[in-house]
């Protein structure tokens, strides 16, 4: 049965992005401290990187590196995340990720410049662009993942759609050992998600707090 997820990287005060982004930095000027474990894992610069030295980090904090790449069939994002924000008038803007983008499936990227014509890349990865509402294109989605799970891979404001909608089946925090102060939260108006899902706790060993809030 085809699950929605969100993974999320969360600060020790609820922030998730981070103030003052910009083209070069799109995520923020604390992206990196908030990301820190994650970007360190074996897995990571395996499946981003494809750094095959079998350097990284292991432990917890990598057994969700792994998941995180587990089982998905689709993805949707928001335009920001694509990067539709920073290089609107870019013809040939084709993402962050290089030629191989490290998502290797059916990508929905939400976005009012739509219709935009699908960009196919290396590696099984097209980009679709959907100017529709959340179900609209969750319903899509679902159904080219053919069974496997629809991955909602962000920025918070999509992230944050899809949790208001009550669209989100299993949402994994990593919580980060830092306090930012400024940036985005993510908990506005989503309160009494412990009601519908069930919690869990898992603290690694670089200190991130790995929360997972399951239906």
């Amino acid at each position: 049965m085809t699950r929605v997820r969100i993974d999320l990287f969360l600060s020790l005060d609820g922030y998730v992005a981070s103030a003052e982004p910009s083209p070069e930095n799109p995520m923020g000027a604390d992206w990196e401290r908030l990301t820190a474990a994650y970007t360190a894992t074996r897995t990571f610069r395996s499946m981003v990187f494809g750094d095959t030295s079998g350097a990284g980090t292991t432990g917890v904090d990598d057994k969700y590196a792994s998941a995180f790449f587990e089982g998905i069939g689709s993805e949707v994002m928001g335009a920001g995340m694509f990067g539709l924000h920073s290089f609107p008038d870019d013809p040939n803007w084709k993402g962050w990720w290089g030629d191989q983008p490290p998502f290797h499936t059916p990508v929905y990227v939400l976005t009012h410049t739509a219709p935009r014509p699908s960009i196919p890349m290396e590696g099984g990865t097209v980009f679709h662009f959907r100017d529709d509402s959340v179900g609209a294109v969750l319903a899509e989605a679902t159904e080219a993942a053919g069974g496997r799970d629809v991955r909602v891979g962000g920025g918070i404001g999509t992230a944050r759609e899809f949790l208001l909608a009550g669209l989100v089946d299993h949402l994994h925090l990593m919580i980060a050992p830092v306090i930012l102060g400024r940036g985005t939260r993510l908990w506005d108006d989503l309160g009494g998600l412990e009601r519908t899902h069930e919690v869990t706790t898992e603290v690694a060993e670089s200190g991130t707090i790995h929360v997972n809030f399951t239906r």
